[in-house]
């Protein structure tokens, strides 16, 4: 599903590099990145979704090289088959709970706002324990049902990876191992695969594989 080749990235401003020869996800894979803060896990994530452009390396996401995408095939290709969840969630204040989960539908003309796509963003809804706080304003929400907000958003257009940042930060370990396992199901559901950057040690255990940014700096570095 995710193929890394010869990827090397650099900032124009400031020391931070990132390098990576060879990094791949298999199609329905659970994966977690880890690593000290820095080291380029968030930078990761912006590249492989096309956020952050770059010039040298490949990027595949299934047949897509997102290296030879135009700026705004990124953008059509982004919203239709990568799921985002953002750090800072990035929902908009004026918008209430329903009208964040429809946002991409109706800021992007490769999606379709029709009926079934109302009713799956209800269900989703409903699945997150959300489904009594759809005109909810978001300044209304818990850190946790913001964190849900966004991921149903992420998942309404059914995408085939799903880039999670931080996913479970900030919540107590009751919600963290809750929000969590609420993710996984949705990504089961849709036969998606998951990239997640995590400092959740404790919730390692839970992913097909996890992966340290730190061995990648040694691989580099020798």
């Amino acid at each position: 599903m995710l193929a890394i080749k010869d990827l090397k990235f650099h900032y124009p401003t400031g020391n931070f590099s990132l390098s990576l020869s060879d990094f791949s996800v298999a199609k329905g894979e659970k994966v977690a990145v880890i690593g000290p803060s820095g080291s380029g896990k968030t930078t990761l994530l912006n590249l492989v979704s096309g956020i952050t452009p770059f010039v040298q390396g490949e990027i595949k996401v299934g047949e897509y090289a997102i290296n030879e995408l135009a700026d705004a095939q990124r953008r059509d290709f982004r919203i239709c088959n990568i799921g985002f969840v953002f750090q800072e969630f990035e929902l908009i204040d004026y918008l209430n709970v329903h009208d964040n989960i429809l946002h991409p539908y109706r800021i992007n003309a490769a999606l379709t706002l029709d009926q079934n796509v109302r009713a799956r963003a209800a269900a989703l809804a409903k699945s997150m324990g959300l489904g009594d706080k759809l005109k909810r304003a978001i300044s209304k929400l818990s850190h946790g049902e913001k964190q849900r907000t966004a991921i149903c958003r992420a998942l309404l257009p059914i995408p085939r990876l799903i880039l999670a940042d931080e996913a479970t930060g900030n919540l107590d370990p009751e919600n963290k191992t809750r929000i969590l396992d609420l993710l996984f199901e949705a990504v089961a559901e849709h036969k998606a695969t998951l990239l997640a950057v995590t400092h959740d040690h404790e919730l390692l255990n839970k992913f097909d594989r996890v992966i340290d940014f730190r061995d990648f700096q040694v691989e580099e570095a020798a």
